[in-house]
């Protein structure tokens, strides 16, 4: 007999319904634990898009208001340095990935201003390398997540044309696998992370014809196991997160209706936390703003709870309206 697949266990108390009360005091909360509490000091290195997980989550269940503007925008200020790049954190070293969870805050506040925009085109600008691809800083390290957030965040300022487009697509299209997918390089595994940065990709410029959406449909709906949540890979646990990696990355290329919505919302319901609030990645776990939006971000793509939860945008992870008011190119709004 062959090994079983590694799967999650729903318990017969596991919630059924959305907790969106709980869930907006649980990222109301979080960050006020900064000055005890042991998680938020050793996550600094990932505080910007802490900020922005937190943030997209009260923004689609409509509680942003809830949030400190004021003090988000000075933090993000306070954050980007001379060569126009942005840090998780003060005093930290500027990264892409990074960039453009500032960029992405204050897209969702309409306070783009608030920081150096060309700066930031520059830094991106610094970062292709000459067979197209992109790194993350100035450690060299290459990686398609990179090639994904650089055209994303260039698309949400306009400013698309800064870097070689055919160049940083031929590059992503190096990293197709046979199986449909994309890996981190070229010759790296397929992951649905990566699937999604590459899909995202190809989307905002325009290239998505040179996906096979038939074949790469039929990967992404592997990752479905029976208890209906979804994995990054073959043999590996469901993860609440790859609620948004695999479900996106469907609905770009048009074929969400491939799995079995039922089946994963039940599995996203399962991985809330009904005293504290919050997702975790699995049921049972410990909750996180991490998976916290990507749950609350899963059940808006499979259309759950329309009347509680925006509709998100499965390229930017954004509310549809906020990238309608920046008026963004609209093949890129669903």
């Amino acid at each position: 007999m062959g090994t079983p697949v590694k799967d999650a266990t729903i318990g017969p108390d596991a919630p059924k319904t959305l907790l969106l009360e709980k869930h907006a005091d649980f990222i109301t909360a979080y960050g006020s634990k900064k000055d005890y509490e042991y998680e938020y000091a050793m996550t600094e290195f990932l505080r910007m898009s802490g900020i922005y997980w937190g943030l997209t989550a009260m923004d689609l269940i409509g509680h942003l208001d809830k949030m400190d503007r004021d003090k988000v925008i000075k933090f993000v200020q306070d954050c980007q340095h001379e060569c126009g790049g942005i840090s998780a954190s003060i005093g930290h070293d500027p990264h892409l990935l990074y960039t453009l969870s500032a960029v992405q805050i204050l897209t969702l506040y309409n306070q783009l201003d608030a920081i150096n925009v060309d700066k930031v085109v520059e830094f991106i600008q610094s970062l292709q390398l000459e067979d197209g691809s992109v790194i993350g800083d100035k450690w060299g390290e290459v990686d398609t997540r990179f090639s994904f957030c650089a055209v994303a965040c260039l698309a949400l300022l306009g400013r698309l044309d800064a870097i070689n487009i055919d160049k940083a697509v031929d590059f992503v299209l190096k990293c197709m696998n046979y199986d449909g997918g994309f890996g981190c390089r070229p010759g790296s595994e397929s992951h649905s992370g990566q699937i999604y940065c590459c899909v995202g990709m190809l989307a905002v410029t325009g290239r998505l014809h040179h996906v096979n959406a038939d074949l790469l449909g039929w990967w992404l709906c592997e990752r479905q196991l029976p208890s209906g949540g979804l994995n990054g890979r073959p043999e590996k646990l469901p993860d609440v997160c790859y609620s948004w990696w695999v479900l996106a990355s469907l609905k770009i290329i048009g074929r969400l209706h491939w799995i079995d919505k039922k089946k994963l919302e039940t599995f996203i319901l399962a991985c809330q936390d009904e005293e504290t609030g919050g997702f975790a990645d699995r049921p049972g776990d410990m909750v996180d703003p991490f998976h916290t939006l990507f749950g609350i971000a899963g059940l808006s793509l499979l259309g759950s709870y329309a009347d509680k939860i925006k509709a998100v945008n499965p390229i930017f992870c954004m509310p549809e309206e906020t990238l309608q008011r920046i008026r963004l190119q609209p093949e890129l709004l669903s």
